[in-house]
């Protein structure tokens, strides 16, 4: 990904698993919008339904791993995290596929908002069950340092208005999210960040190119056409027996090699060229 100059806020095409993901986002926050406006108490239920609460998280409702991210955090942290999401989300998915980015947004999202809840239910920092949080700052604290691993020297043109390294700029968010872990009022909220970009960081290391899930099904796929090819191969070497068998009963003597490949008795050929199989 080496460019020449700084990388500028300008966005890129608004599609693929990014857009999917933002537009989920907007339709769960116009939602709880509207609802809030006609039924508060309906929409106070659904918020501590799905929102991420360790105490209940570990008494059984495990879903919250899986929506507290899309929750709404306000206009403004809904739509600086959207921001995020597109340019970042984009990029990266640009580089590894759709699928990657689901798979990545949703594990790192999921466990590391599991690893926050069982720190907070045990008691780390004075954290407590009873915590709650909401909003996609987790995963895209994950997605921040994805970037930083694989373009971490490269230049961001930062709110428009100064430049400085993808590295420098992740920095900055993790030192952020330690200040309000030690001192600032949303604890939980800071803590789940940080673990999600803990994840992030280790699935980048140790995670195939494709993802976990991409990953196998490519290795799977690649299995099973190597299956084919040998049974189509074996196939061909019995076929091309019965026909020597046949020819020479006819009194006419045809040969072929070992991978059942005619040898023409006026051609050399390498025997190590297999460009013709499949």
């Amino acid at each position: 990904m080496a460019r020449s100059g700084p990388i500028t806020m300008t966005f890129p095409p608004f599609s693929g698993s990014t857009r999917k993901l933002i537009l989920a986002t907007l339709a769960v926050f116009f939602g709880f919008a509207l609802l809030g406006l006609a039924a508060p108490g309906l929409s106070s239920r659904l918020m501590f339904l799905f929102a991420l609460i360790p105490a209940n998280l570990l008494h059984g409702q495990v879903w919250q791993v899986l929506t507290y991210e899309f929750l709404p955090t306000g206009i403004l942290g809904t739509l600086f995290s959207m921001l995020t999401l597109w340019f970042f989300g984009s990029t990266l998915e640009d580089r590894y596929g759709s699928n990657w980015l689901i798979e990545f947004y949703v594990l790192t999202a999921a466990v590391g908002g599991l690893i926050a809840s069982l720190l907070a239910y045990f008691g780390f920092l004075r954290l407590d069950g009873a915590v709650m949080t909401v909003g996609p700052w987790a995963p895209i604290m994950a997605l921040l340092i994805a970037f930083a691993t694989v373009s971490g020297e490269e230049s961001i043109r930062f709110n428009f208005i100064f430049t400085m390294k993808v590295k420098y700029l992740v920095a900055l968010y993790v030192l952020y999210y330690l200040a309000i872990l030690l001192l600032g009022p949303d604890r939980f909220g800071a803590l789940t960040c940080l673990t999600g970009a803990l994840v992030g960081y280790a699935y980048m290391r140790v995670a195939p190119r494709r993802g976990f899930l991409g990953g196998t099904s490519f290795n799977l796929s690649e299995r099973l056409y190597a299956i084919r090819n040998e049974f189509y191969r074996r196939k061909r070497r019995n076929a091309a027996k019965k026909f020597e068998v046949y020819m020479r009963k006819q009194n006419r003597e045809v040969h072929f090699d070992a991978e059942g490949r005619y040898v023409d008795p006026d051609e050399r050929r390498d025997p190590n060229d297999k460009r013709w199989m499949n």
